[in-house]
């Protein structure tokens, strides 16, 4: 099928949609590039990007998304102490801490508890510009976490759930000026309520295919909406406590220091790395004879959205539209596109915006000024190109 019918067929799947009036004309250029249509390269993006700067690295080139979902083998991963060695036959699931009947699960013991699929989108808080590669969209299959927790029974004094990884290593712990050597794995941890939400995720597969090691086999955690800090890969251990976890990777690690005008004073706190934020950026332009069109990434905590629109050089804002089969995934990224027509040769300079349904605004580098750690950057990206 040519990759002008391959629109065509999705054109007439989603264009009944409720909502897309809210985002534009509903015409939606599926990502892959048809006849004719040749990459405009952005100015300012890292002559020397390397998409697998290491073996247990990877980021996705977003200049290159060719459909809603992220192939597996394209899907970012980053971690801290390498890829852990699994054995996924002799793999067990322990569920321990402050519950009635402690588990130890296998993966056909998982899969008997029932099998479902989730569409979820996520970014490393450490995503940003210029190359926006810590990022992807994936088909996850798996169990809701709160099925694992039901069957463990968590008593009533458990107030928090803490997720270990299988991957470790030694670290140094300060405590006023000693440091202690010690061994400890990834953790992180969620309050016990969250956890029993429907939303978290164990996952054993992505996208039909069992997880590789970059993604976490044979088990990981998923929380739609939030960052890729949370979710746990190689899940090793699922502990319940009452006390609150405060390891590195969850304490230390991923915070993000900003001030905030409190009573006309300046307040500077700490907080820590959980749900998305509303993010948009331009991925990649085209170019078709005369016209150019934008394709773009939204990104957030799966709250409504209300617009996305896109600004050339210091014109107005206009309305971009959202691709119908990534609109109706709550928690899976939005792909956009803008179509445009008479544009000047020379350089231009192209930004996106997005906009939820409770009136939040994604931020200008500006109004992120008191942010002073590089985590959580959801700033307005402007890319620049240049017209012949």
């Amino acid at each position: 099928m040519s990759t002008r019918n391959v629109r065509r067929e999705i054109l007439k799947g989603g264009l009944a949609m409720a909502g897309l009036s809210a985002f534009g004309v509903p015409e939606w250029a599926f990502p892959a590039l048809a006849q004719g249509e040749v990459v405009v390269p952005f100015v300012d993006f890292p002559a020397n990007f390397n998409p697998t700067p290491a073996p247990d690295r990877r980021l996705l080139d977003t200049r290159k998304i060719e459909g809603p979902i992220t192939p597996k083998d394209q899907f970012f991963t980053t971690q801290h102490y390498g890829h852990p060695t699994v054995d996924a036959a002799s793999y067990r699931l322990k569920v321990s801490g402050l519950v009635d009947r402690p588990l130890q699960l296998s993966l056909d013991e998982l899969r008997k508890l029932g099998s479902t699929d989730l569409v979820a989108g996520f970014e490393c808080s450490g995503n940003r510009r210029p190359a926006q590669g810590l990022v992807g969209n994936g088909r996850w299959t798996g169990v809701p976490l709160r099925t694992v927790l039901g069957r463990a029974s968590v008593k009533s004094e458990a107030r928090e759930i803490v997720f270990f990884g299988a991957d470790r290593g030694k670290e140094q712990v300060d405590f006023r000026g000693t440091n202690y050597d010690v061994e400890q794995q990834y953790g992180r941890s969620m309050p016990k309520d969250r956890a029993m939400t429907p939303e978290p995720f164990l996952a054993w597969a992505l996208n039909g295919e069992p997880l590789t090691v970059h993604q976490g086999s044979p088990l990981r955690l998923l929380v739609p909406g939030w960052y890729g800090a949370p979710n746990v890969k190689w899940l090793a251990e699922i502990h319940a406590q009452e006390d609150q976890y405060l390891g590195k990777f969850q304490a230390r690690w991923y915070r993000t220091l900003k001030g905030e005008m409190i009573n006309g004073e300046m307040k500077w706190t700490e907080s820590a790395i959980t749900h998305l934020n509303l993010k948009s950026f331009v991925a990649r332009v085209t170019r078709a004879g005369d016209t150019h069109k934008i394709l773009g990434v939204i990104l957030n905590d799966g709250t409504p959205l209300k617009s996305v629109e896109v600004k050339i050089d210091e014109g107005q804002w206009q309305p971009a539209t959202i691709d119908p089969a990534t609109a109706k995934e709550k928690y899976g990224w939005k792909l956009f596109t803008y179509t445009w027509n008479g544009a000047t040769p020379g350089e231009h300079t192209l930004v996106s915006r997005v906009t939820d349904a409770t009136g939040k605004v994604q931020p200008t580098e500006k109004e992120l000024e008191n942010k002073k750690t590089f985590l959580e950057d959801n700033s307005q990206h402007p890319r620049k190109i240049v017209v012949s």
